[in-house]
């Protein structure tokens, strides 16, 4: 079983030694329909016996639920693993729909404290700002954090969705260790700005969505069809309509190229994005999303493929080629402020 260990890597100048791969909690018990629970929490032990270490979760995930289930499992093996969490998105208990961002000292103060609590720890490895409010200068906003560090309540420093010239301004402020954003065969804008400041600056890159929100396996094509009604993919503009259809047909070289490794198309969504740190000089640790023993075995193995000269080229146009934004509404990430 050893060799089925994932390597590891430095998250960012300075940052925790984590795996190569991480894992996306959100999905175990938030935005993707009913949950196996115990299936999810035989999958958090298998991760961590393949070498994963990064937990990722975030408040707003279920309005604090998703953090109270991994919660055990950190505690379980909290020197083993590293955890993240995040702050910034306000969710209305009655319109969980309604969403506020908030970067404020105060907030935060509320937010950090809150996280604490349901996860029944001392102190959080890796703490995102989820979101920008553009209303609050990033400057004060990480300063408001820096001083979680030095109280001993955070050790890194994270941000997701920011602009490279907002990831410069924030590390100006205090060091930044991660920048979690959307990266995968169907979404490169961030390669627009983001990751080269990213890569000037030290900072590791935790792409979230690698998978292009399970559409890249090929597990579904119209989200309105296959997905259950309580499936957030349903409002995504990609997996939809006349661009589900279109997008769907993007996926042949990824199966031919499957197909002539011995291996799944995710797998070859995942082995692309992974070998973006060699081809982009600095830490890139993903974070795809599963709640099945299979899958992560499955997606760690990916992280043992080589993809050759001629498969990046044939990879290379795809995203050019998508039909349909991220999110119906962009102005809350880098690429709507960029």
């Amino acid at each position: 079983m050893g060799s089925e260990k994932i390597e590891t890597v430095e998250l960012g100048n300075g940052g925790p030694r984590v795996g190569v791969q991480g894992l996306g909690c959100m999905g175990m018990s938030f935005a993707y329909g009913p949950t196996d629970t115990d299936e999810a929490r035989a999958t958090l032990e298998r991760a961590l016996e393949l070498g994963v270490t990064l937990f990722d979760t975030a408040d707003m995930y279920g309005m604090g639920e998703n953090e109270k289930f991994i919660a055990p499992f950190i505690r379980a093996h909290r020197d083993e693993v590293v955890l993240a969490t995040k702050f910034a998105i306000s969710l209305d208990p009655d319109d969980p729909s309604k969403r506020l961002i908030r970067n404020d000292r105060a907030y935060l103060r509320q937010a950090v404290e809150g996280s604490l609590q349901r996860l029944g720890v001392d102190e959080i490895d890796l703490y995102y700002m989820h979101r920008r409010d553009v209303n609050v200068p990033i400057e004060e906003s990480v300063g408001a954090m820096a001083e979680l560090v030095a109280e001993g309540k955070v050790k890194h420093l994270g941000l997701s969705e920011v602009t490279g010239s907002e990831l410069r301004a924030a590390q100006a402020v205090h060091p930044i260790t991660a920048l979690q954003s959307e990266w995968s065969l169907f979404s490169r804008d961030i390669e627009d700005g983001v990751v080269q400041a990213a890569a000037e600056l030290g900072v590791g890159v935790v792409p979230y969505s690698p998978l292009g929100r399970g559409f890249l396996t090929g597990a579904f094509v119209q989200a309105e069809s296959e997905l259950g009604a309580d499936d957030f993919r349903r409002q995504q503009p990609r997996f939809t309509g006349d661009n589900a259809a279109a997008n769907a047909a993007l996926l042949e070289p990824v199966r031919a190229i499957a197909d002539a490794h011995g291996a799944t198309p995710g797998q070859i969504a995942l082995a692309w994005v992974q070998q973006q740190a060699t081809a982009r000089g600095l830490a890139v640790v993903p974070i795809p999303g599963t709640r099945k023993r299979s899958r992560i075995e499955e997606n760690t193995g990916a992280t043992r493929i080589q993809l050759t000269e001629q498969d990046r080229a044939l990879l290379e146009p795809i995203a050019g080629k998508v039909a349909g934004a991220r999110y119906a509404d962009m102005s809350f990430t880098s690429a709507g402020r960029e």
